[in-house]
């Protein structure tokens, strides 16, 4: 049952919303010169924890407003609490303690993407957690329309702060805020599935029905791709790999950074005719783009430079005075998403990529400089979060029925506008970054078939990586649930790795379910049975012991070794930098 109160100054904190109404400290209304608003009143409707507020100008004035801080509050977890924080951008993932956070990642909001934050202290976006002893304590935005949420964590304290970029709110002006919750469960997994649950209620998902599988071009062969590569493996996995439905083409075919539909003289080949030839093999013609952004030299630069993210003085902002300026032919520009002019651009180009090449998927790439901080948009009253969500949209209206997977993009504005979400960063055929990726994608899990299907980016088993690492990375690719794309040059795949990625297909769609943050332990609930997925992060061996309920048949999946019949505690002897993926069966 909803109910709706003017609290203004007075608004509560929404750990306390339900239980404790009336002894609430306030929130805050900051403006954009950094003073506290007055006559500014926050209107909150609740539907049990989750709290959709509103901003009201009850006074003949126009404000310009800076944040609005729903929530501070000190944590009184003990230093060794383990924590989660989701970032704005995909790549930006913290874990650790209180006492001591953890980048999961090098690509970081503050240090890479220079998002503005606290000096000493750290930010995250959407999503903050704390889990001490059996309590988890989820801090969650759940809904991203318009504005970015933040939580600060600072001095000990936490922070929920709504960025309203100093937007101007006019004579009684209502600004809808985003939804907000704090959730405390003694199941952690449970508390994670209820914020991804109502995320997809605030922005229903557009998943089909399964993870696709596929190939890509970009791990084997990088922006050097040529056609005739992309046709040699094509025959390979129409031969060996008939699953792999898309054959993706990654960067490098294009003729600049930002010229979609001109093919460069480096692919060796006519882009269409390798897509038309993809389709008439039976697969799914794929592609790679990176909408946002465009190179000095593009044609869409020097002929539209009235499309682009302005800086102070009108002029297209080059990407790196604000943030980081692109990983290949930078710096970028970015295009403004609110220009009607971009808008009619993302649905010609997407719309001749579907109609006239006959791609079905797109993996569209370098999506956080649709969101980009520090310049002005052609609608003055446009966030950045506005601006990318409207551009996306454009994209969806070209692409029509593809599959749209977003990648290096904003994690939470993306809700309910792509099908599908890389959650980890790029993968390498090394060591540590198979083992910093699988812990990056294994703890988004709850993301996967509720919010879009979770890429857990290439599966990369020919190489470098010895059998055991390969062993790690299969059995967390399985453990993620979601999409299963090959990045290896098929024609070349030793035979016992091609077994262990014909073992993957198709992907079960179900995510593994860890008993905690630890991400030791996880359970794969399928139809004929479960799944024991089983990961030794560390660089000794050690013993994990899942627990079974009632006897059952326990097989080794990737070796078929039957382990026995066998019921309670299970003592598996696990190597250093190990994983073992059993199945469970009667």
């Amino acid at each position: 049952m909803r109910r709706r109160e003017f609290l203004g100054l007075a608004a509560l904190p929404l750990a306390q919303a339900v239980r404790q109404p009336d002894t609430a400290p306030p929130a805050t209304v900051v403006t954009a010169d950094g003073a506290r608003a007055t006559g500014i009143e926050v209107v909150r409707e609740y539907d049990g924890p989750f709290c959709s507020p509103r901003l009201v100008n009850r006074t003949d004035r126009r404000v310009a407003i800076r944040e609005v801080v729903l929530l501070d509050v000190r944590l009184t977890a003990p230093p060794e609490a383990t924590i989660y924080g989701e970032g704005f951008q995909m790549l930006s993932q913290t874990g650790g303690t209180l006492g001591v956070p953890a980048d999961l990642s090098q690509y970081t909001d503050a240090a890479h993407y220079r998002l503005p934050g606290a000096a000493d202290g750290r930010t995250f976006y959407g999503l903050f957690a704390v889990t001490h002893q059996s309590l988890s304590t989820l801090y969650a935005f759940t809904s991203c329309a318009r504005f970015s949420g933040k939580l600060v964590l600072q001095s000990g304290r936490l922070r929920a702060v709504v960025d309203t970029e100093g937007l101007t709110l006019e004579p009684r002006e209502v600004w809808e805020l985003e939804e907000f919750a704090v959730l405390e469960a003694s199941d952690r997994a449970r508390a994670f599935a209820q914020v991804g649950d109502r995320l997809a209620r605030n922005h229903p998902p557009i998943r089909g029905a399964q993870p696709p599988t596929g190939w890509c071009s970009w791990y084997c062969f990088g922006p050097r791709v040529t056609a005739q590569q992309v046709l040699d493996n094509l025959d390979m996995i129409a031969k060996s790999f008939p699953r792999l439905k898309y054959v993706q083409i990654d960067d490098g075919y294009q003729s600049a950074m930002g010229d979609w539909l001109t093919t460069g003289a480096a692919f060796g080949g006519n882009i269409r005719t390798v897509l038309d030839e993809i389709r008439r093999r039976g697969f799914e013609p794929a592609i790679w783009v990176a909408p946002f952004v465009a190179e000095a030299a593009s044609n869409v630069f020097t002929q539209h430079p009235d499309w682009f993210v302005a800086d102070a003085s009108g002029a297209p902002l080059r990407s790196d005075r604000v943030t980081f300026g692109g990983w290949r032919r930078g710096p970028w520009y970015a295009l403004d998403g609110t220009h009607p002019g971009v808008q009619t651009h993302f649905e010609r180009v997407f719309g001749t990529m579907r109609g006239e090449w006959g791609c079905t998927y797109f993996k569209l790439d370098a999506n956080f400089w649709g969101a980009m901080h520090g310049g002005r948009f052609h609608d003055p009253k446009a966030t950045r979060i506005e601006a990318y969500r409207r551009g996306m949209q454009a994209i969806g209206r070209g692409a029509k029925d593809a599959f749209l997977l977003g990648c290096n993009h904003p994690i939470w504005p993306s809700a309910g506008l792509v099908h599908g979400s890389r959650s980890s960063n790029d993968i390498k055929r090394t060591w540590d970054r198979v083992m910093t990726t699988a812990r990056q994608n294994l703890s988004r899990n709850w993301q996967n078939g509720r919010l879009w299907w979770n890429d857990p980016d290439a599966v990369v088993l020919a190489g470098e990586l010895n059998d055991v690492e390969c062993q790690f990375h299969a059995t967390a690719i399985y453990a993620s649930g979601g999409m299963v794309l090959s990045g290896d040059d098929l024609t070349a795949m030793p035979a016992p790795r091609a077994a262990m990625l014909r073992k993957l297909l198709p992907p079960t769609g179900i995510a593994a379910e860890f008993e905690d943050a630890a991400l030791r332990v996880g359970w794969v609930p399928l139809p004929e049975g479960r799944m024991i997925c089983l990961f030794n992060w560390d660089d000794e061996p050690m013993m994990l012991t899942p627990h079974l309920t009632s006897p059952a048949t326990v097989v080794d999946y990737w070796s078929g070794e039957s382990l026995g019949r066998r019921e309670g505690a299970l003592s598996i002897p696990m190597a250093a930098r190990s994983a073992r993926l059993l199945q469970v069966i009667g």
